[in-house]
C-alpha cells in the first residue's frame, strides 16, 4: 500500500489557487455532503466547534475518495492533540494562534518523528493504512502540510520569522481574532483591519510562503486572491445553512 499523496500541499507548492469552505457543524453527514460540492478543501474545525476526535475521525472518512482535501484545525498548538489527529489520518493541519518562530517550530516538531520532532509512534494507525503503508514513519512528513494561523499583534510582528521556519507550508490570516487584537472586535471590514490584512498578505507572499484567509464576503475574497492568497475559504457551512434558511423562511412568511 502506497502512502497517500497530499494534493493540497502539491497545489500550494505549484501556486494553484485552492478554494475552501469552513466546516463547523461537527457532523460527518454534512461533511460528506460538502465534500462533493466542488471545493478544493474543507476546514474541519475543533477550535470553535463542538468537535472531538472521534467525530473528526468520521469526518475524515467522509472526505475519503472526494476532491475536497480535509484540513483539521486543532483547538491549540498541542503535541498530544496533533499526534492523535495525525494518527487518525489528517495530513494537513491549521495550527491556531501562532505568535513566534519558536511556536511555529513546535508545531512542526509535533508532526515529525524523532529525531526531527517529537511525534509519538503508533504501528497500526489509520494514517499508515493500519500498518499497510511500507516505511510510513520514514516518508510521512513528505505528505504532511503544516499551516499556522496569525491572529494577534505579536504574530503580525513575527510574520517573516514564522515563515522562515523549516516545515511551515503556509500562513493563514485569522481576520476575526485579528480584528479583536486591533481593537475592532467583530468588525473585519474596519479600515484598520483591512489595511492590516492587505499588508500581511503582501508580507507573507514576499516570504515565498503561501498565504490563506477565511472571508465570507465575495468581493473581499476576490480582492485577497488578487493580492496573492493561495488558499482561500469563501464561506462556512453554518453561514450557508443559517442565511439560506432565513431567506427561505422570509420569502414565504412575507407573502402571507
Amino acid at each position: 500500500m502506497k502512502l497517500p499523496e497530499n494534493p493540497f500541499k502539491r497545489a500550494l507548492r505549484d501556486g494553484r489557487q485552492q478554494i475552501g469552505l469552513w466546516s463547523s457543524l461537527a457532523s460527518h453527514v454534512s461533511v460528506e455532503i460538502l465534500a462533493g460540492a466542488g471545493f478544493d478543501w474543507l476546514l474541519l474545525d475543533m477550535e470553535h466547534a463542538p468537535n472531538e476526535l472521534p467525530m473528526v475521525h468520521s469526518q475524515l472518512q467522509a472526505c475519503a475518495g472526494t476532491s475536497a482535501h480535509p484540513i483539521v484545525r486543532p483547538p491549540w498548538n498541542d503535541m498530544v492533540t496533533i499526534k492523535r489527529l495525525l494518527d487518525s489520518g489528517a495530513q494537513t493541519l491549521l495550527i491556531p494562534y501562532v505568535e513566534t518562530e519558536d511556536e511555529a517550530r513546535d508545531a512542526v516538531s509535533f508532526t515529525r518523528y524523532p529525531p526531527e520532532g517529537v511525534r509519538g509512534y503508533a504501528s497500526a494507525a489509520r494514517a499508515s493504512g493500519f500498518g499497510r503503508v511500507q516505511d510510513y514513519p520514514k516518508h510521512c512528513a513528505d505528505e504532511l502540510c503544516v499551516l499556522v494561523q496569525i491572529e494577534s499583534r505579536r504574530g503580525l510582528q513575527n510574520v517573516e520569522r514564522i515563515a522562515a521556519v523549516e516545515g511551515i507550508d503556509g500562513i493563514f490570516i485569522g481576520p476575526g481574532d485579528l480584528s479583536a487584537a486591533l481593537g475592532h472586535v467583530g468588525d473585519i471590514k474596519h479600515p484598520d483591519v483591512q489595511q492590516s490584512v492587505d499588508e500581511t498578505i503582501r508580507r507573507i507572499v514576499a516570504t515565498g510562503k503561501p498565504a490563506g484567509i477565511l472571508i465570507g464576503d465575495e468581493a473581499l475574497a476576490r480582492h485577497y486572491i488578487e493580492l496573492g492568497c493561495t488558499f482561500t475559504a469563501v464561506g462556512s457551512d453554518i453561514g450557508l445553512l443559517a442565511r439560506n434558511a432565513e431567506q427561505l423562511a422570509a420569502r414565504f412568511k412575507t407573502s402571507q
